[in-house]
């Protein structure tokens, strides 16, 4: 064993803390030179310009150059855009595994270290994860993080519930079945859903399949482990119920034909009892339906049985080719601890803000949509429900499986059977090229 005379020992130390302060000083920021952060937005999302503004008025040396695009332009143009010589140091991920296996996504994993997010909840990072390759998901590097971790449920317009007697929300498949058949011996449409450009049915499907079975295999899919499959028993049932309201008319005729924000305003102006959605409205709707409406979790197919939904970060990466990665990932960190962004983050975004695990949620308005989904989200962390969205499986899964085959049911024109045989064929295409 070696010895140290006190004065070698003092010098160790000396040049232990020396490294240390080193580290610390080494540690990524934005400094004071100015900035710009070039980033890559989804159009229709305002939380991330929000936080910018905020980032920009604590550090006045960083500015924002925003450029938005719809989510089904951004599953198509993502790697030509981050292939480029002047890619975005932020953008909206809509999906990880072929760009990881293309290498236009920076490794995460030096971030990790030096900005400390080993104390984030470890489930808060696992669908960030990705092997070396590009599959699959869970595991591996880190390539990402959440602006905040959303999950998806139905919103309920209160005075129309208040119409066919609800008086609470429903804790059963079958109770919510009775609802909606009650909306529509009333005359009201009982569920307002989008399904033109991206597939909005994929929402009530997915929460069926949550109730139906459990989140582990549709997220095994998702993560494209070897073996998985989309096309099983229990997702086979809630495809079939899904089409099941289909053909019972709880849609709107027109469902093929409505975009997400012309079913948000719709939903808004009193057209629907229910609307399957994220956590991210409730904001809009505490600010602009004060009192109107109401969120609840997707019910289980028996009382007090396991809740299972879509969960997932508003994922964010860094080109692999950003000009500014260390201030980026400074931006990704402030996201997650700083309090006025966290403010911002469950005001606007209507989501757990994530983060340290001891950091408070911020409070809200008692009896506001937002209280009511942030309970949610507790009650989906505490059956550990969370899937993430069928639409990440691959880059091109819901532009090229789930959008067209479920615009395909809603007129008519493809089964349950067929749905789920066509997804998975696709899926298998795109993972073999």
């Amino acid at each position: 064993m070696k010895s140290y005379s006190r004065h070698a020992l003092r010098i160790a130390l000396t040049l232990s803390a020396a490294a240390t302060a080193g580290a610390a000083l080494a540690a990524p920021s934005c400094g004071t030179d100015p900035i710009a952060l070039n980033a890559y937005f989804e159009t229709g999302f305002p939380l991330p310009t929000q936080l910018s503004e905020e980032f920009t008025r604590q550090f006045p040396n960083v500015t924002f150059d925003i450029r938005e695009d719809q989510f089904a332009n951004m599953m198509e143009n993502s790697p030509r855009i981050l292939s480029e010589d002047n890619a975005p140091d932020l953008v909206r991920l809509p999906s990880l595994t072929d760009l990881v296996a293309n290498d236009l996504l920076k490794n995460l994993d030096g971030y990790y270290a030096d900005l400390g997010w080993d104390q984030f909840p470890a489930g808060q990072l696992v669908q960030l994860r990705v092997e070396e390759g590009g599959r699959p998901r869970g595991t591996g590097s880190l390539y990402a993080m959440g602006l905040n971790y959303s999950m998806t449920g139905v919103f309920y317009n209160k005075a129309l519930a208040e119409q066919i007697g609800m008086t609470e929300v429903p804790q059963t498949v079958a109770e919510l079945d009775a609802l909606l058949a009650k909306a529509k011996e009333a005359g009201i449409l009982p569920i307002m859903q989008w399904n033109k450009g991206t597939g909005g049915f994929a929402f009530p499907l997915q929460n069926l399949m949550g109730a139906y079975g459990a989140p582990e295999p549709i997220n095994d899919w998702i993560f494209q482990k070897e073996g998985a499959s989309i096309n099983t028993a229990e997702n086979l049932e809630a495809a079939q119920h899904l089409d099941t309201w289909i053909k019972d008319g709880y849609f709107p005729n027109d469902a093929n034909a409505i975009e997400y924000f012309q079913m948000m305003s719709r939903f808004v102006g009193g057209e629907g009892l229910f609307m399957f959605n994220g956590d991210w409205e409730s904001g809009n709707l505490d600010k602009n339906a004060a009192g109107q409406f109401g969120f609840f979790i997707m019910p289980s197919l028996e009382a007090d049985g396991r809740h299972a939904t879509m969960s997932s970060p508003l994922t964010f990466g860094i080109s692999a080719k950003a000009k500014n990665p260390d201030c980026a990932a400074f931006f990704l960190d402030w996201v997650a601890r700083n309090p006025e962004a966290r403010k911002i983050n469950v005001a606007v975004g209507g989501s757990n803000p994530g983060g340290p695990a001891d950091l408070p949620i911020p409070a809200v308005e008692p009896g506001s949509v937002t209280e009511s989904s942030l309970a949610a989200g507790n009650t989906l962390a505490q059956d550990n429900g969370a899937m993430d969205f069928i639409a990440n499986a691959t880059g091109a899964i819901f532009s090229a499986g789930w959008t067209p085959e479920l615009q395909k049911m809603v007129g008519g024109r493809q089964t349950p059977e067929g749905l789920l045989e066509a997804v998975q064929k696709e899926y298998e295409t795109e993972l073999s090229r």
